[in-house]
């Protein structure tokens, strides 16, 4: 679906006048290359409101959302999802690939065994390393994708890759794309949310999920879950700001704004922020019961391994911390898909630190994966268990993903190095066919096994916009005389993954 042209066309008739004097001007054909004009625009006309947002899927959606789980830093796949024998088998001998290997740093010492033991979970048998094993309750639930590859090894560019389908920054992101296709089911709540690491923004920051050149209001609204303030300045924090006060002040700018908006008709972009400002009043009466807690049973709360009173963390990374912080995310991104929210990212790791908190294990793969792995597949499990037993795991896609993976090889005898050559990928739910694999990594772990038809993100991305009711080829935006796509110009639905 292409938008129509704001900048080019509506700059020249006001909004929802601009169709009409073209139509007179094609009619003057009578029918042939006019009528055919004609019918275009009419179709233009009826899958576009004012700030070109489609109105629909093309087709019958399998699935309403997304939720998207992202471990920033690189979670490795040879320690978690995709077992080796082989590297059992080597363990300690000299890494030896066959073929020149470039590494990200030094990471080509002795083979390197998964950390932990892999045991076979669920009616597919899939094997699971025991870090991660509460995957197992829903494992016949998952589709894993063992032949993911990345076009860069450097952070920055991988995670914008992952998450924007681009290396570069001005893009919009996955979710931008899904408020942009879907627009919303709850007025007073954005389309888009993101949950960070509580302890700040992963490689990129709010590059990961700005609208770029799709309108403003598109952009991913940042949530802090269990944080004093979960959306910053959400309210007037002076104390002579009255709800009365208040409720004038946002009288008297929607007035102001329309004003204004109305001397410069068809100018998208203030028509986009005025949309934001709006929905930024509606939020708050709408977020703070979006994001409570406290109508939740203790049955639900005991599921998440959630209690009503966080206790105080040690100054060490620990699994009970990494569990609680993930697993209030993935509670809270529930809450907020059930009441309309279109795409939740939950973010696992910030930006790199030392000692570490994210999955970029150069140093001790089992000291920085071990919590926050454990975290993760404690809340990850819930969360979809949760979905499942409320009816709506069938109409959301669950979607877990990292920028990388890492090398089957060791770095200082306890880490591992960059790998962007192959890494796992896995989603469930929303029309995704569970307990299969798709695609295979070559005997080490190192590249995919058939390397001339490996999996990229935007095949993933193209999964994803089908099961939505969209063909990713046709949901475009016209930037710099472009027809930009989430999926640029590649990918390709990965029919194996569908129900």
């Amino acid at each position: 679906m292409s938008t129509p042209l704001p900048e080019a066309r509506r700059l020249i008739l006001p909004p929802g006048q601009w169709l009409g004097p073209r139509r007179e001007w094609l009619g003057r054909f009578g029918g042939g290359l006019g009528g055919v004009a004609l019918a275009a625009l009419e179709a233009e006309r009826i899958r576009a409101d004012g700030g070109g947002q489609p109105r629909g899927p093309a087709r019958p959606p399998r699935a309403k959302r997304v939720v998207q789980l992202f471990m920033a830093g690189a979670a490795s796949h040879v320690d978690l999802f995709d077992f080796k024998p082989e590297l059992v088998r080597r363990h300690g001998q000299p890494s030896d690939f066959g073929e020149p290997v470039e590494a990200f740093q030094n990471g080509l010492g002795p083979w390197l065994k998964p950390i932990w033991p892999f045991r076979p979970h669920g009616e597919s048998g899939k094997l699971l390393a025991d870090v991660v094993a509460p995957l197992g309750r829903v494992v016949d639930r998952i589709a894993f994708i063992h032949d993911m590859v990345s076009t860069s090894g450097v952070h920055s560019a991988a995670t914008l890759l992952q998450t924007t389908g681009f290396t570069l920054p001005g893009f919009p992101g996955a979710g931008a794309w899904v408020g942009y296709a879907l627009g919303s089911e709850n007025d007073n709540l954005p389309t888009f949310v993101v949950l960070p690491d509580h302890r700040g923004y992963a490689s990129n920051g709010v590059k990961n999920w700005d609208a770029g050149f799709l309108p403003a209001q598109h952009s991913g609204t940042v949530v802090q879950p269990g944080a004093p303030e979960p959306i910053a300045d959400l309210r007037a924090a002076a104390p002579f700001v009255t709800p009365a006060a208040d409720a004038a002040t946002r009288a008297a700018l929607e007035r102001l704004n329309g004003l204004h908006l109305a001397s410069r008709p068809g100018d998208a972009r203030l028509e986009a922020r005025i949309r934001s400002y709006e929905l930024a009043a509606r939020m708050q009466v709408a977020a703070p019961e979006a994001l409570s807690l406290a109508d939740e049973p203790d049955h639900v709360l005991a599921l998440y391994g959630l209690e009503r009173d966080a206790p105080v963390w040690p100054a060490e990374i620990n699994a009970a911390e990494e569990t609680h912080h993930f697993a209030l995310k993935c509670l809270t991104a529930r809450r907020l898909l059930e009441r309309g929210v279109r795409f939740v990212q939950v973010w696992s790791g910030n930006d790199n630190g030392f000692p570490r908190r994210n999955w970029d294990s150069h140093e001790d793969v089992e000291r920085d994966h071990g919590p926050l792995a454990a975290g993760m597949a404690h809340g990850a499990a819930a969360l979809i268990q949760d979905l499942e037993q409320r009816g709506l795991l069938d109409d959301t896609i669950v979607m877990w993903t990292t920028e990388f993976g890492r090398m089957p090889s060791s770095q200082g005898g306890r880490g591992r190095d960059h790998n962007p050559f192959v890494f796992t990928t896995w989603l469930c739910g929303g029309g995704i066919r569970g307990g299969i694999v798709h695609g295979a990594s070559d005997e080490w772990g190192y590249k995919p096994l058939d390397r001339d038809h490996p999996t990229s993100v935007h095949d993933v991305h193209a999964t994803v916009l089908h099961l939505l009711g969209f063909d990713h080829t046709r949901l475009t935006w016209r930037h710099n005389g472009i027809d930009r796509r989430l999926t640029d110009v590649h990918g390709h639905v990965i029919g194996d993954l569908l129900a």
